[in-house]
């Protein structure tokens, strides 16, 4: 961003000043004067302004002035501004008074007088300058908070995701690992097989992670590894029934999201209810929305101000992924049974989703 914005100023400080000599290199033609000395004069005039309003610009922004609220960068820019007009009209008066490079009909004018000439006209250049230089600079600077801004929110939208992915693998190991347990003395040869699933589900579940958004059909796969790895601990008590179509398995979720859900609704169904039950998992379009619900058997008894972790990850993920676009919920449809309903905008797969 400097490298690009210091090439803007040289192109416009050489482009400026050079434009100054064309237009009254033109005006000299037009008006007929044809005293070489005039010329002389011209380019003495833009070399100096160039210098001059480079030093204006070193000071500018060694001073920090455009870096102050608005209405004291332009309370300093008019004082130097005016300060720099005056000096560069002085100095502009005083090498062509003495070299006497003004035309015959100037050069017997009263030394004041050419001074308050030349100044009226150099405040006007440095006003232009002055300008040109402040809206480059306000419009830049502007950009680049812009810039700043959308990289802070995208920096803490990750850090934000991290977080909650961080805590979804312990979450749902330490869960896993109960299982087991419980399995050890029971029946260590359904244990041994329970380890086997864990590690499938874990080597999966670390894949899916370094992924901001996944495939339905991934995140499918992981859920039945899931599934299979709780079936030995319930047996008989937990079904499963799937109802997904099949275009929506290239639609993108977050990853763990759906096992997440599908981990609550054993946790806070399945696991409650003494015969078992069934977890129902539903994806499809509705009115140019995915739609993904998982249903359980069992009743609503979580109140709002007591989400479990499950429900918390989910509505933080789909806010900061999607914002407004996207919609969680819990609802109790019919008696003993729970909802959980997911509402993401339909988006177009990735071209190396699986």
């Amino acid at each position: 961003m400097r490298n690009n914005s210091n090439k803007y100023y040289w192109l416009f400080q050489i482009g400026g000043w050079g434009f100054y000599i064309v237009l009254y290199t033109f005006l000299y033609y037009t008006l007929g004067i044809r005293e070489l000395q005039m010329y002389y004069t011209l380019i003495f005039e833009a070399l100096l302004g160039f210098l001059v309003t480079h030093f204006m610009r070193y000071l500018l922004r060694e001073s920090k002035i455009l870096l102050m609220p608005l209405g004291k960068q332009a309370f300093w820019l008019v004082v130097i501004t005016l300060a720099f007009g005056v000096l560069y009209s002085s100095m502009v008066v005083a090498v062509e008074h003495n070299l006497q490079w003004e035309p015959e009909s100037f050069r017997q004018a009263p030394y004041m007088q050419k001074w308050l000439r030349t100044t009226f006209g150099s405040l006007l250049y440095f006003t232009i300058w002055s300008l040109f230089y402040f809206a480059y600079h306000y419009v830049s600077s502007t950009q680049q908070q812009r810039m700043n801004s959308v990289k802070l929110e995208a920096m803490v939208k990750d850090l934000e995701l991290k977080t909650i992915k961080a805590h979804i693998n312990p979450h749902f190991i330490f869960n896993a690992l109960n299982s087991i347990r419980a399995l050890v003395d029971e029946n260590p040869q359904r244990a041994r097989t329970a380890i086997t699933e864990l590690s499938t589900l874990l080597r999966s579940s670390m894949n899916a992670e370094k992924e901001e958004l996944v495939s339905l059909k991934k995140e499918l796969a992981i859920v039945k590894n899931y599934l299979a790895l709780e079936q030995i601990r319930f047996e008989s008590r937990l079904n499963l029934d799937l109802q997904v179509d099949e275009d929506t398995l290239q639609q993108m979720v977050p990853p763990m999201m759906l096992q997440t859900l599908v981990e609550n609704a054993i946790k806070h169904g399945i696991s409650k209810q003494i015969k078992g039950g069934v977890i129902t998992i539903k994806s499809y379009f509705e009115d140019d929305h995915h739609v993904l619900s998982v249903h359980n058997t069992g009743n609503l008894l979580v109140a709002e101000d007591e989400d479990g972790f499950g429900i918390k990850s989910t509505r933080n993920r789909l806010q900061l992924l999607f914002g407004k676009k996207a919609w969680f919920g819990l609802s109790e449809p019919q008696e003993n049974m729970v909802e959980a309903k997911v509402v993401m905008p339909v988006n177009v797969p990735l071209a190396t989703s699986n």
